[in-house]
């Protein structure tokens, strides 16, 4: 019960933080908005259709989305590296519940956050043509927070081993970017050169903006926005499959880091 509670707290915690912070509530949506509204209208008059008539716009629509929801859970992690600045997380660890607690209700905050900032985005479809049924948004959700909670443990699991806020916003900023541009957000998976298309078929974000699309945008997984491994075409489920798997090894790795916080350190 005590690490249930710890879990609830840590995680309402992050949440409240996050509320009161009214200049990162607006900032998490600018770089989306400008993605989506300057970028894509920019280019959308020079660039063909993409799949069964999907306008350039429409296309990146659910990249903006997964981009958000990625740098939003990924970004969750600078809570620790300030806790740890500021003390706060050693008298967290030193509290009766074990640190796999801290470790979830970390992840668990960061997710709900970018859930949050993701549904935001969500709710500009009208604005780019993009029509959502009750089912669409209903299925869309609970991949945001599979992409959110995957991207957010692994965000955590690298904050365990930072020292300072400053070197986490290096790193971060050194992993996120290319797991964004390589995840398919901006441009089809098909046609790509031969290391690209590596590079993103080893990429965990793909195969959660990937089904987040199909789904947005109803497209099927033989579509030019759907993913082909080793000759076999990805569906939904399957890439589902492969980001679950990723979640879960970045959460256990974060549970073991925060548990050696003592034993191992290593600072950037």
């Amino acid at each position: 019960m005590n690490n249930l509670r710890g879990v609830y707290t840590i995680w309402y915690r992050d949440l409240i933080r996050f509320w009161h912070d009214k200049i990162r509530m607006v900032g998490s949506l600018a770089m989306p908005f400008l993605f989506l509204f300057v970028f894509a209208r920019g280019l959308s008059a020079s660039m063909m259709p993409v799949g069964s008539g999907t306008d350039f716009t429409q296309f990146m629509f659910p990249g903006v989305i997964g981009m958000a929801v990625l740098i939003g859970s990924f970004m969750g992690g600078v809570s620790v590296v300030w806790d740890r600045e500021f003390g706060f997380l050693k008298e967290v660890l030193v509290a009766p519940i074990s640190r796999a607690s801290v470790a979830v209700g970390k992840t668990l905050g960061a997710a709900t956050i970018a859930l949050l900032q993701g549904s935001l985005i969500l709710s500009f479809a009208p604005l780019v043509g993009v029509s959502l049924s009750v089912q669409t948004v209903l299925m869309v959700l609970p991949l945001m927070f599979l992409l959110a909670a995957s991207m957010g443990s692994f965000g955590v699991l690298m904050a365990t081993r930072i020292r300072t806020i400053e070197a986490f916003y290096a790193v971060t900023q050194m992993l996120m970017f290319p797991m964004v541009f390589l995840s398919g957000a901006f441009f089809p998976l098909r046609g790509l050169p031969g290391w690209m298309n590596v590079l993103m078929k080893i990429n965990p974000a793909t195969y959660g903006i990937t089904p987040i699309r199909q789904v947005i945008l109803g497209a099927s997984p033989e579509s030019p926005f759907g993913i082909t491994l080793f000759g076999h075409t990805m569906s939904l489920w399957n890439n589902v499959a492969v980001l679950a798997v990723f979640g879960v090894i970045a959460t256990l790795l974060a549970i073991w880091s925060f548990t050696n916080q003592e034993q191992f350190s290593m600072a950037f």
